[in-house]
């Protein structure tokens, strides 16, 4: 299929790019900070392997939208490592927000290295992925480079603001099912949104076909997060490498969850008592489920993956690799890790 072969080849040249840019902190003499960064790349560390760096679908989308936009997807490579440096640096700091010990089946950086160093290592990532960007100007053009720079740092901020709103609405009992939309669009969205915007920018389409990209990517990431928070409650955590029991446990405000509030039935009335404790956890999946949080969940996810399928086929995507990003849009909704 067009996305296992393009896999294929993207993958080991997004590696090198990461190597690339992860080596930069060689420079400073910092080779503990620098195995930090690896071993939560997965490259380094006990259980080091393919699944403990994750699928890489940020990069990959970025490549996949610069073929499939015709561009010439290696032009894109700094950008492709830049949005994963970025991702990464999210998850180390959200792993410590969410007292998380788990990540991809390992133990998290903050868990291994302490709250501290873990903070040093997120900030790391954070200052790489925007020397990646910069790379741009040695593949592409330097007011591209401009132009991506930009697009990350807003990102950056947006990411922040949603990570902010998600902390906040743990402690507010008030909150309406349109309240996680803002929330998750900062979140999640913004970044994936960059991912397929800035592929088009390094292929030079014009401003309705990249507009189109990013719409793709911006429906594509509210899919995607509706899905992780399904995922969230009932995924199967020997799959997901994080902990099923997360989202219920820390009072997360999660799309099932504020669907469950929303029914005034059982389940709001047990969460509005107070925290919920490990023993309890299987059987309020159970009468979430029973309430219709499971479907509506999963009938949302579903409807902004076909609204980013039509954003992409006004984007006119061409080639295996417009195929390809079709098949990964389709593969979000039926994640099982």
């Amino acid at each position: 299929m067009s996305f296992e072969h393009l896999a294929e080849i993207f993958l080991p040249s997004i590696e090198d790019e990461l190597h690339m840019a992860v080596d930069l902190v060689d420079e400073l003499n910092s080779d503990g900070l620098k195995h930090m960064l690896a071993y939560h790349l997965g490259w380094e560390g006990e259980g080091a392997s393919l699944e403990a760096r994750g699928k890489r679908i940020r990069p990959l989308l970025v490549l996949f939208t610069a073929a499939a936009a015709g561009g010439e997807w290696e032009r894109a490579l700094p950008a492709a490592a830049a949005v994963e440096l970025v991702h990464n640096f999210s998850l180390i700091h959200d792993d410590i927000e969410d007292n998380s010990p788990t990540r991809r089946g390992r133990s998290t950086v903050w868990k291994k290295w302490g709250v501290a160093q873990a903070i040093n290592a997120g900030d790391a990532m954070f200052t790489l992925a925007h020397l990646a960007t910069l790379r741009l100007q040695d593949t592409a053009y330097s007011l591209i480079a401009f132009k991506a720079t930009k697009i990350l740092q807003n990102v950056c901020l947006r990411l922040t603001q949603g990570q902010y709103m998600d902390l906040a609405y743990e402690a507010r009992g008030d909150l309406s099912m349109e309240a996680y939309w803002p929330m998750v669009s900062g979140k999640t969205a913004a970044l994936i949104s960059a991912c397929t915007e800035l592929g088009a920018l390094v292929a030079e389409t014009n401003d309705i076909i990249c507009a189109s990209y990013r719409e793709f990517g911006y429906s594509l990431g509210l899919a995607f997060q509706a899905q992780d928070d399904l995922l969230g409650i009932w995924g199967d955590a020997a799959i997901t490498g994080k902990s099923a029991e997360s989202d219920l446990l820390s009072g997360k405000k999660s799309l099932p969850v504020l669907f469950g509030l929303s029914q005034n039935g059982p389940f709001a009335a047990r969460w509005n008592q107070g925290p919920i404790t490990p023993e309890e956890v299987p059987g309020l999946a159970v009468q979430l489920e029973h309430e219709g949080a499971y479907t509506a969940t999963q009938a949302q996810a579903t409807q902004l993956t076909d609204q980013s399928l039509g954003a992409l086929e006004q984007a006119n995507p061409q080639g295996e690799a417009g195929e390809a990003l079709r098949t990964l849009a389709l593969r979000l909704l039926k994640r099982q890790g």
